[in-house]
């Protein structure tokens, strides 16, 4: 178990592994809520290859951290971690992991469902979708 409440990191490539839930897991945890994003071979009716996510990897972390505060203020949860891909991420791949733990399910589903609506939002990671024919810039978020 970490002794951090709240740990992140890019990676480079499709997130292998269980490196989120691992960071939050602990024996005063009741329950252990894990959202992985995953690529679609489709969006906005158009097939999909892959997506490219860029980051601004110095802020990536702090603003992560800002809304860590948030939800730890907002909901009663133990640990967050969360792991996110930067670089090439193919279709059916991992590119995004929240982990939440918390004594109580309710409020872990509760905060990731939280965390992922406002790191969509905030946090300065950008993907591109690539297509047969092309590709597109997906605003901010993954």
């Amino acid at each position: 178990m970490a002794a951090e409440r709240f740990l992140c990191r890019l990676q480079e490539g499709p997130l292998e592994g269980d490196w989120a839930r691992r960071q939050v897991e602990g024996p005063d945890a009741g329950c252990t809520v894990e959202f992985r994003g995953t690529v679609r071979n489709q969006a906005r009716g158009r097939s999909v290859e892959h997506l490219e996510y860029e980051a601004y990897a110095r802020m990536v972390p702090v603003e992560l951290g800002r809304i860590a505060e948030q939800i730890f203020a907002d909901f009663e949860v133990l640990r967050i971690a969360v792991e996110h891909a930067t670089g090439k991420v193919e279709v059916g791949r991992c590119s995004v992991v929240v982990a939440v733990a918390s004594a109580h399910r309710q409020a872990a589903f509760d905060a990731s469902a939280a965390f992922m609506d406002a790191l969509k939002v905030r946090v300065p990671l950008w993907k591109k979708e690539v297509y047969p024919d092309g590709s597109s810039w997906i605003g901010r978020g993954s």
